[in-house]
């Protein structure tokens, strides 16, 4: 918070310090005049003008630009005044008091302490030796050290709750600029996961849809009796894959982010409708269950089911097979799913070298902590295997997923 006398003081600079010496030049000349009950008042008008002046003179030049040189001059002016028969109080130090203060502000602790302790021993000697009135022995030692103390720690305190101002700033510039990297991220995340999802949703859907379309062309030369059973499916496929994709850009059109989700996510309870609309395609799927099956927490469950998902979807745009298998072998800590056929027709990772199915379906494995494998198999056809742990608490199981 600026005061308003500081806002000014910033504004006018040069004013403020001229009136300042302004102010120190009288104060010096009052203090010229003051003297302890019955003790002889020097005559020493025109040395105390002249010291006054170049006190407050070297102030108004230097004390923002030469601060100890400015310690340096006003300490000597003291140290006259002093030697000409003044008595040493606080009106006369002024002067030096303001370029003490000016260090401890601007300098660091080490300099500012030697400043004090070197006018210290330039005011305290020059009172005690060439002082002609003998004043109290006590006015001319404790008093100006004393004195001369209180703007050194004044200063000192304004320097570090600078420096803590600045700290705190610091700081919160530093979290500003992290949440921003970390708004940043989030839209990042965001953004693939919902590009991943997409990419499931179009992929399978549009690949069983031409599957079926082209069934359906062929039945009607061979069997035209069978193309109105393939016609529904393929009217049920695009309507599911509609209604997916719906969900999906729904997220897009959020205003604020919410917990729940658009629609249920999909799971390995939605497996068998996925292997009929396979079916429809012509593609015969077969699921084999190993071990006591348990419930998944809600990201591993979608994460299998959209890894199944692409998997077969592959199968039905890049291989000739026929059938395939899918095998859930539930183990102590981890489900693995295979999913493999028996088709050689085309090698998948050329057919896929310029799509994103294997690249999301390793993100998906690893989003959760899990690993995933995919190659062609000795015997024939393609495999993908996948490892998850039947439970995770990192944070993409926790993302919104229709």
């Amino acid at each position: 918070m600026i005061i308003p006398w500081q806002r000014y003081a910033d504004d006018h600079a040069r004013t403020v310090d001229t009136m300042t010496a302004a102010v120190l030049f009288a104060a010096f000349l009052c203090g010229s005049e003051i003297a302890m009950p019955r003790s002889a008042q020097p005559n020493a008008a025109l040395p105390t003008i002249v010291l006054a002046a170049v006190a407050c003179g070297t102030l108004l030049l230097w004390q923002h630009t030469r601060p100890r040189t400015t310690v340096a001059v006003t300490a000597c002016c003291v140290a006259g005044a002093s030697a000409v028969g003044h008595l040493i109080t606080p009106l006369l130090l002024g002067p030096t008091m303001l370029a003490l203060y000016r260090v401890a502000v601007t300098a660091r602790r080490r300099t500012t302490r030697r400043c004090y302790l070197a006018t210290v021993a330039l005011v305290v000697p020059a009172a005690l030796v060439l002082d002609p009135v003998d004043h109290p022995w006590v006015m001319k030692t404790i008093s100006p050290a004393v004195w001369l103390l209180f703007p050194v720690v004044t200063g000192s305190l304004v320097r570090l709750q600078r420096r803590y101002v600045e700290a705190v700033q610091a700081r919160a510039e530093y979290a500003e600029r992290g949440r921003e990297e970390e708004a940043r991220h989030r839209v990042v995340e965001e953004r693939v996961r919902i590009a991943r999802e997409l990419h499931d949703v179009v992929a399978h859907h549009l690949a069983l849809a031409n599957a079926q379309a082209g069934t359906a062309a062929h039945l009607a030369r061979t069997h035209p009796d069978q193309v109105q059973r393939i016609l529904d499916d393929l009217a049920g496929t695009t309507a599911s894959a509609l209604r997916e994709l719906k969900a999906t850009v729904g997220l897009l059109r959020q205003a604020e982010e919410g917990d729940a989700p658009l629609a249920p996510s999909p799971g390995l309870g939605q497996l068998s409708e996925l292997t009929e609309t396979c079916a429809s395609a012509g593609l015969d799927v077969q699921v084999a269950l190993e071990g006591t099956p348990r419930p998944l927490s809600p990201g591993v469950d979608l994460t299998a089911y959209r890894i199944v998902q692409e998997a077969l979807t592959n199968v039905t745009k890049h291989s000739a097979a026929r059938t395939a298998q899918v095998r859930l072998k539930f183990g102590r800590d981890r489900l693995t799913i295979t999913v493999t056929d028996d088709g050689t027709a085309v090698p998948f990772d050329a057919a896929d070298s310029r799509g994103f199915g294997l690249i999301g379906m390793r993100e998906r494995a690893q989003s959760v902590g899990g690993a995933l494998q995919a190659g062609h198999r000795p015997e024939g056809g393609f495999q993908v295997t996948t490892r998850l742990p039947l439970y995770s608490d990192t944070p993409a199981l926790r993302e919104r997923t229709p």
